[in-house]
């Protein structure tokens, strides 16, 4: 089934925020190049290390229908700017995940998007479509592990995530029409604009308790995280 003319002209995006997103997306994926372990990496990051003191506006960091993971009443919120279709944040998935599982309770996560690919806007649609069925996650994180599958395609890939949906048990007529859902379009078009207002240039863009990680990196990640914690 394709996709409507207005989610295919906005999943292409401009080319100078395609080549941004590009650059980060290098340098991420040189961050992230090998297993992290959470307890070397903690005495890794007791050394000084310059952070952000800026605190963004809150109401345009997280809003009241962004997909959260994890206890509402932890200390710590990371939100995360990201795109389905980034080789990045796929690389950043795992790290991700597993410091969710390390900080249980301490941390969540609040996923906002940030397309700059052919099928970006259409994969945060379909991970829209699949939570409005209770698979948002599961949903996510297959895109993630089977990116190779679907990314860096010219043409949309609607009948590949409906397989997937297929595969993780979703009412398919529910789904597809939920893939046509105007206000699915209209939060990940907030979310972009929401994130060039707090200056986010590429994917994947974190901000721990409002302050922007400036250093991209695992080690400055959970050094900002207990520097919260410690507070």
């Amino acid at each position: 089934m394709p996709t409507s003319s207005k989610t295919q002209a906005t999943a292409k995006p401009a080319s100078s925020k395609r080549g941004k997103g590009k650059n980060r997306e290098a340098l991420i994926l040189l961050m992230i190049g090998i297993p992290v372990v959470i307890v070397g990496i903690l005495l890794a990051s007791l050394y000084n290390r310059e952070q952000s003191s800026l605190v963004v506006d809150d109401t345009r960091l997280i809003r009241p229908d962004s997909p959260t993971l994890g206890s509402l009443t932890a200390p710590v919120t990371i939100v995360e700017f990201l795109d389905p279709e980034c080789e990045s944040c796929r690389a950043a998935f795992p790290f991700v995940k597993q410091l969710l599982e390390e900080y249980d309770e301490r941390v969540r996560l609040v996923v906002r998007y940030f397309p700059l690919h052919n099928n970006s806007v259409l994969a945060a649609t379909v991970t829209e479509a699949a939570g409005a069925q209770g698979m948002y996650w599961e949903m996510q994180e297959m895109l993630f592990t089977r990116q190779s599958e679907w990314g860096e395609q010219r043409t949309p890939q609607t009948d590949l995530f409906i397989s997937y949906a297929t595969e993780l048990g979703l009412n398919i007529e529910q789904f597809t029409a939920d893939l046509q859902n105007p206000d699915y379009l209209a939060r990940i078009e907030r979310d972009q604009a929401d994130g060039e207002a707090l200056g986010v240039t590429g994917t994947p863009t974190f901000f721990i308790n409002g302050r922007l990680v400036e250093e991209l990196s695992a080690d400055a990640i959970i050094a900002m995280i207990e520097e919260e914690l410690a507070r």
